[in-house]
């Protein structure tokens, strides 16, 4: 946490003096930075090898094996930072440098704004640490498709193209620093001139090089989609399904549970079509037909008609939880649009908490024509918020009985797990009647579904199929989600594995179990266990039912 000041000040790990230098800085971009983590991984696996198994709490066991796992895949990972390449569309720091600032940041206090703009003054730094990298990965022909280039240059574009004081770096926090006690109006004024000076003189200097490089890309680059373009690419992709599904499954039968998965789920949303009366035209015909059907006017009211519905579908959703879980987060969770320069590319996202109270859960969703429908947005909602990932996380880092790091994820998300769980969540509600007297609503859910099973069949299609971006998306996906895919591969097949996998885990507990199987019982042991492996947390459950008999 000391070596990365974003985490550090996202979760004020440390107190006093220490912290405050954090959250005046901004983790680096750079490849002695990364290597420096995996030392300190190495260090850690050998320090963990020393500690005797059999003088630990069962507690205590999962911490260390969960460590190790993470700490492993760091380690393991060192082999293929080749390919990742740092700008995209979707994960680079164009993106997360954003994100950290206007999002993360804690603004309560005169000490937080200030420390807002040093650590604006940092963002050219970071961002040519990241352009250094990606010259050394073009030198290499390490380079992403053609199409993604074009996608990062149109992002990186549109965050330039306003007026620095427009910008969501001058702007958001002009608007987040307003209440703060504390801060006269001359400083406060004072502050936000130095954030726009420091947007326009360095800032958007650093974009427009970054911009430059990426074009220079352009006239070499391909369309080829997948890992497989890359000597040793299918062993990256190998090692992305096991980082994100935490499971040993290839891409072949992966591939082939999303077939299955997929041909399920399309002959259930058939059925509802018909009942509803639209049997003309192929499922994608009726499914858009609907989707536009239930569309909200693509203007300012029409944005705020979905924000203010996302809120009511939130708040109405806390309501039904009381009768599922045991517990339930402190923390509360609001929603809010993402800034339009991220519109065209950004997915649907959940950020977590502060620990101190400090910042609520964040559902940001993008305001692009494409979101701004009612058609799968309860399932959405449950799956970023309430009973997804805002009770997933939270409780997580609200959970006494679990050590720090593992209460805030200092080694990060495990995907298989809090991915798989949002997904779990999105089918509770539909088990759980939230969708009775709304067959269109619950079509949305099934849809949802129907999209993270097709995931499967994508992601594997294009990095281990040799599929295009052209097949991927006439397969059922949309572009930027094609897109986001080729820059983050395995990733996108994490949902539905971990879904499954809690599926057949809560089926095990209900034959075991019986009339004493208890949902509230069962969630608690899968909330409660935390971020983990998929099968650490099957040994867990297997700990609960045998607990519970």
């Amino acid at each position: 946490m000391r070596g990365d000041p974003n985490r550090a000040a996202a979760t004020r790990y440390f107190t006093g003096a220490e912290q405050a230098a954090l959250e005046r800085s901004l983790t680096p971009e750079t490849r002695a930075w990364r290597h420096e983590r995996v030392a300190l991984a190495r260090r850690g696996l050998a320090e963990l090898a020393k500690f005797d198994a059999a003088h630990m709490s069962r507690d205590e066991r999962v911490s260390a094996e969960l460590m190790r796992w993470q700490l492993s895949q760091l380690v393991e990972g060192e082999a293929y930072e080749d390919y990742r390449f740092p700008l995209d569309q979707f994960n680079g720091p164009n993106v997360q440098l954003v994100n950290t600032l206007t999002v993360t940041h804690p603004l309560r206090s005169p000490a937080d704004a200030r420390n807002y703009v040093a650590r604006l003054g940092q963002v050219r730094l970071r961002m040519e640490e990241a352009i250094t990298e990606a010259e050394r990965l073009a030198a290499k022909r390490m380079i992403p498709p053609r199409f993604i280039l074009r996608s990062t240059l149109a992002q990186m574009r549109h965050f330039i193209g306003t007026p620095p004081a427009q910008n969501p770096l001058v702007a958001i926090y002009a608007e987040r620093i307003a209440p703060i006690d504390g801060i006269g109006a001359e400083e406060r004024d004072a502050l936000k001139q130095e954030a726009e000076r420091t947007v326009a003189g360095d800032v958007y200097p650093a974009w427009q090089k970054a911009i430059a490089l990426l074009e220079s890309l352009i006239p070499t680059s391909t369309d080829d989609a997948g890992l497989w373009r890359f000597p040793g690419g299918a062993k990256a992709y190998a090692y992305e399904l096991r980082r994100f599904t935490t499971t040993n499954l290839g891409p072949d039968e992966i591939h082939d549970i999303g077939l299955r998965e997929v041909a399920r789920i399309e002959a259930e949303m058939d059925k509802l079509l018909q009942r509803l009366g639209r049997t003309q035209g192929t499922l994608k015909e009726r499914t858009d037909a609907l989707e536009r059907d239930l569309a909200y006017p693509n203007t300012d009211q029409g944005r705020a008609a979905i924000m203010a519905d996302i809120e009511r579908i939130l708040r109405d959703a806390e309501k039904r939880s009381a009768t599922l879980f045991a517990q339930t987060p402190k923390a509360p969770v609001v929603a809010r649009p993402y800034p339009p320069f991220r519109w065209a590319s950004a997915a649907a996202s959940y950020s977590f908490p502060a620990p101190d109270g400090s910042r609520p859960g964040t559902f940001q969703i993008p305001l692009r024509p494409s979101q701004l429908t009612r058609f799968g947005l309860r399932s959405l909602v449950y799956h970023e918020t309430v009973p997804g990932h805002h009770f997933q996380i939270a409780l997580e880092m609200e959970n006494p009985a679990l050590p720090r790091f593992r209460q805030l994820r200092a080694y990060g998300f495990i995907s298989a797990y809090g991915e798989g769980w949002a997904l779990y969540a999105e089918r509770l509600a539909a088990e759980a009647l939230w969708y009775e007297d709304d067959a269109e609503g619950l079509l949305g859910q099934l849809a949802a579904e129907l999209f993270r099973a097709r995931r499967l069949v994508v992601d594997t299609g294009l990095h281990a199929k040799r599929w295009t971006r052209e097949q991927a998306i006439a397969y059922g996906i949309g572009p930027s989600e094609v897109e986001r895919y080729v820059v983050f591969p395995g990733q996108a097949c994490s949902y539905k594995l971990g879904q499954l996998k809690i599926l057949e885990l809560r089926e095990r507990a209900r034959r075991a179990l019986g009339s004493r199987y208890s949902p509230k019982e069962f969630h608690r042991a899968v909330l409660g266990t935390g971020t983990v492996p998929l099968e650490l947390l099957e040994r867990e459950v297997d700990a609960y039912i045998a607990t519970a008999k």
